[in-house]
């Protein structure tokens, strides 16, 4: 039974996506007799956590109930008081967590503060689910960067765009409706200057405001060279955009700054802005995710500097051909395969013909 009420409070916490960043996501349920009394999650950033939810939503005396929440609960004053203690006030008997919490202000102290006035703590029940859905704040937590996902979308003979440049569309409407519900998920979407002067495109996310937010737009322009009348420029006003270049020019910088953009001047790597330097400028700015959607030069320099955690790959039963026709990843290119990235814990799916692959970046 710790496992069916715990699926519940996974459940109930996805109803956080998009919202909480950087925090987690964070479900809980309150079971006496047999019975959920109370269940709740974190909605926002600042908001009341999933444990203060719960005990709101309680439709009856939850003394000697049981808890079950899918992190351990805080321990120190944040945005609001510790759940530990308010647990501990409201008279819980018994607390099933599913993970003990990575943020070093918490990890073990909010299951000690439990344990220490008489509760039952129970943890590791469904962990693995809950890091997996967690993923992006453990990275951010313990790291202080991004937790960066690389997406690609390429016909079968892997090319993003004919020989002529053509892109509209590679992927499924239903494939392009799950990136949207990505673009929703992260905090960032990340493209470069190459994307930009070619597609023009905006990087919102096509979900109605109710469904869906806009991540920040970032966009990696080494020589500064984005135009004034881009979308991404002409609605910096609605949507936070923030260019990281090395080589600026005071005038343009005064241009895009007076348009509500923020100018990054991030140092060089092999003539290029450096992506690590980056991500800890995006850290130190509260963003906890980037979703790259770049091209192949963008992409290749992503992966060689080792700023990717996750590939999603959409791949589209169509063949277009030509040796002039874009790929995911260009650039230089790894001198052999054992230099190349490996993908490790890969899961495929379909999305109405289209395939997706998904892994995590293996490290060393």
């Amino acid at each position: 039974m710790d496992e069916f009420y715990m699926k519940r409070a996974i459940e109930l916490s996805t109803g956080g996506i998009g919202y909480v960043n950087p925090n987690p996501l964070v479900g809980a349920v309150i079971v006496k007799g047999g019975r959920i009394i109370g269940e709740g999650y974190h909605k926002a950033y600042g908001g009341y956590h999933a444990e203060i939810e719960a005990f709101r939503n309680a439709v009856e005396d939850i003394s000697g109930a049981t808890m079950y929440v899918t992190l351990e609960p805080c321990s120190h004053y944040g945005k609001t008081p510790p759940c530990a203690v308010e647990i501990v006030n409201r008279g819980i008997k018994r607390v099933v967590i599913g993970m003990v919490d990575p943020n070093p202000k918490v990890c073990g102290t909010g299951i000690k503060i439990l344990q220490e006035n008489g509760i039952d703590v129970v943890t590791g029940v469904l962990e693995e689910d809950v890091r997996v859905l967690n993923e992006i704040f453990v990275k951010y937590i313990t790291k202080n960067r991004p937790f960066c996902i690389m997406k690609t979308a390429m016909t079968l003979d892997g090319k993003i765009a004919t020989y002529t440049g053509d892109s509209r569309w590679i992927s499924n409407e239903r494939s392009r409706e799950y990136v949207h519900q990505l673009r929703h998920r992260v905090s960032g979407i990340m493209v470069g200057i190459g994307t930009v002067l070619n597609d023009d495109p905006l990087l919102t996310t096509r979900l109605t405001e109710k469904e869906g937010k806009d991540a920040i737009r970032i966009i990696v322009d080494t020589n500064l060279r984005i135009p004034l009348n881009t979308k991404i420029v002409k609605t910096s006003s609605n949507v936070k955009t923030i260019i990281a270049a090395s080589k600026v020019d005071k005038e343009k910088v005064t241009s895009l700054k007076d348009m509500g953009i923020e100018v990054l001047k991030i140092p060089m790597k092999n003539k290029l802005v450096d992506l690590d330097i980056l991500m800890d400028e995006l850290g130190n700015r509260g963003i906890d995710s980037v979703l790259l959607e770049g091209g192949g030069t963008l992409n290749f320099s992503a992966l060689s500097s080792g700023i990717v955690d996750k590939v999603m790959a959409f791949i589209s039963p169509k063949i277009i051909g030509g040796k002039d026709a874009k790929t995911p990843v260009e650039g230089k290119g790894f001198e052999f395969i054992r230099n190349g990235v490996q993908l490790k814990d890969t899961n495929i799916s379909n999305f109405d013909g289209d395939i997706l692959v998904e892994g995590y970046v293996k490290v060393g």
